[in-house]
């Protein structure tokens, strides 16, 4: 998703190694506290992070059966070909929030439809195209039920969602379980939740478990980025991860999956975090709905607006032993989310401090130690806010139902980590996951369901590729192409992959700007109708194309074959 970076990544420390990337030519540095990717199977038993430019086993064997199927899929497809010349085919979802989310959920209905689907090897998305993917890994097979699968996901998006006692206590869970607390708890429990409708503690690994042992699905791969990496303009910024490996895709340092979140120093692990659930790793893909500020703005409004729903009395039962403080201290949270919201569209919160000031001196009988506000200028005012905000909730411990409190601790302002972010941040779609060369892609076909310029994400593609010495495509466009966009591209160049590009909107289904006014990235989530319209739309450009896609798949056979 397109914005600013507000999450946190995994606590790990220090080593370095050296990577090539796809063309073996550029040398990358691993980032001075990298350590946590995959593992081979022995090294990940043992701890280790493993910095060698090959695929994982466990990959490796699956991408082997996949490929057989695949061969099965394009005889069916009236598609002549033997084993060795299997095109290996890699379809990216883009970022995009709901959009996306949907978008690439219809696309697949219609690549199944149309017996395209089982052709596929990997599925690799960024952002909101990373929550269909987890919605669909879910279910055993999914690509052999796909219009049954479908049904269950919308039939869920368009229910209640998450409760306010479910989401906090999810976040009490959060708070308890794990080494490291940040900011992407809050995101996976208050945002995530409101788009996917659920809260899906399973983990990658054991999602994968139901899969492994046959090939009817793609192999999937979940991007974010390395936000140091990223500001710097330096080291390995693409960051993925897989059923069985995370890690630097062009570095090639990488740590078992089931150890991705634990705390590793110079190459070894030395503590062992539990794997994190889906929900959090979609709001670590997904964690870009806007800038900074906004993503603030929208997780204080969204606990004042909950917690206005549900009073005091539906959160906590009366207590005859309980202080006659409950209704004080809920004022004075509400009196702290709206002095944050002030402080974050440039409002004074004097009034605001004055009311908690005088509020905690009832509750502490005169003896408050709560400072004042200061509002010298809004950098230090939002510094000073932290503190404030975290003294507050720090005075109301023990004396309100509501996990506010212990839900904000000191652990949120640790830097011992290495902190990841949506990978629409820098590039809204997955390129650099398939582009490994061990992966050996021949054919990309890109869904873009980014919002703005509809090719950004293959021009840019297209330029980071040119000054790492990765094979790609030259990308070459007409000057209409922006505000006029066909439905179907194709980007050819000598030994490198055939990149197919489809924009979600476009003049095939002629509305553009109907459409991109209806479906906003930071809207919230669809309504029913909006979902199945938005399904449909996807729908067509892959029905539309399914010769000129068939027509791509052909030739990439024959350029496999003339190779060999």
């Amino acid at each position: 998703m397109e914005g600013q970076p507000h999450g946190r990544g995994v606590r790990v420390r220090g080593g370095r190694g050296r990577g090539q990337n796809r063309g073996g030519q550029v040398h990358r540095q691993i980032p001075d506290v990298v350590n946590h990717g995959l593992t081979m199977a022995e090294a990940g038993r043992s701890g280790k992070v493993r910095i060698e430019p090959s695929l994982n086993k466990n990959e490796a064997e699956f991408i082997d059966g996949r490929r057989k199927s695949v061969l099965q899929s394009l005889k069916k497809l009236q598609i002549d070909c033997s084993q060795n010349e299997v095109p290996n085919i890699a379809l990216l979802g883009s970022g995009g929030g709901q959009r996306a989310m949907v978008g690439l959920l219809g696309s697949l209905v219609q690549l199944q439809k149309t017996g395209l689907l089982d052709s596929i090897l990997y599925l690799s998305g960024v952002s909101g195209s990373t929550w269909c993917m987890a919605s669909l890994y879910q279910e055993p097979d999914w690509s052999t039920k796909l219009e049954t699968v479908k049904d269950k996901i919308i039939q869920r998006l368009g229910g209640p969602g998450v409760s306010w006692k479910e989401a906090f206590d999810k976040l009490k869970k959060y708070y308890s379980r794990k080494d490291y607390f940040s900011l992407t708890d809050f995101w996976a429990v208050m945002v995530i939740t409101s788009y996917v409708k659920e809260i899906d503690e399973h983990t990658l690994t054991e999602q994968w478990s139901q899969h492994s042992k046959d090939s009817k699905v793609p192999f999937p791969i979940y991007t974010v980025i390395d936000k140091k990496c990223k500001q710097r303009n330096n080291g390995d910024p693409w960051f993925e991860i897989t059923p069985h490996e995370a890690g630097y895709s062009l570095t090639g340092a990488f740590v078992d999956a089931s150890n991705f979140g634990s705390k590793f120093h110079k190459g070894s692990k030395k503590n062992q975090q539990d794997e994190f659930d889906m929900l959090y790793l979609q709001a670590l893909c997904g964690s870009a709905l806007a800038d900074e500020v906004e993503i603030k703005k929208q997780l204080w409004q969204k606990i004042k607006g909950e917690a206005l729903l549900h009073p005091i009395s539906e959160r906590r039962p009366e207590d005859p032993n309980a202080p006659a403080s409950d209704e004080e201290c809920y004022q004075m949270l509400m009196n702290l989310v709206d002095m944050n919201l002030s402080v974050l569209t440039g409002e004074d919160p004097s009034a605001h401090n004055e009311s908690i000031r005088t509020s905690l001196n009832v509750l502490s009988g005169g003896q408050s130690r709560s400072g004042t506000l200061r509002i010298a200028d809004v950098e230090a005012h939002e510094l000073d806010l932290k503190s404030y905000t975290m003294d507050v909730c720090n005075s109301l411990k023990g004396r309100i139902g509501w996990p506010f409190g212990e839900a904000v601790p000191s652990t949120l302002q640790e830097t011992e980590t290495r902190d990841f972010e949506d990978a629409g941040l820098l590039l809204n779609s997955p390129y650099f996951s398939v582009l490994r060369k061990e992966r050996n892609i021949d054919l990309i076909i890109s869904l873009d369901f980014s919002e703005g310029d509809p090719f950004m994400t293959v021009k840019e593609a297209a330029k980071t590729c040119k000054e790492l010495h990765i094979p790609f495509p030259e990308v070459n466009l007409p000057s209409e192409g922006v505000k006029k966009p066909k439905d179907f591209y194709v980007f050819k160049g000598k030994n490198t992959p055939t990149v197919i590009h489809i924009p979600l909107f476009n003049m095939v289904n002629y509305k553009i700007e109907a459409w991109r006014k209806s479906y906003k990235t930071f809207q919230g989530p669809y309504s029913a109708k909006e979902i199945t319209d938005l399904m449909e739309v996807a729908g067509k450009n892959i029905t539309n194309n399914k010769g000129k896609l068939l027509e791509q798949i052909r030739a990439a056979v024959r350029q496999k074959g003339s190779r060999r």
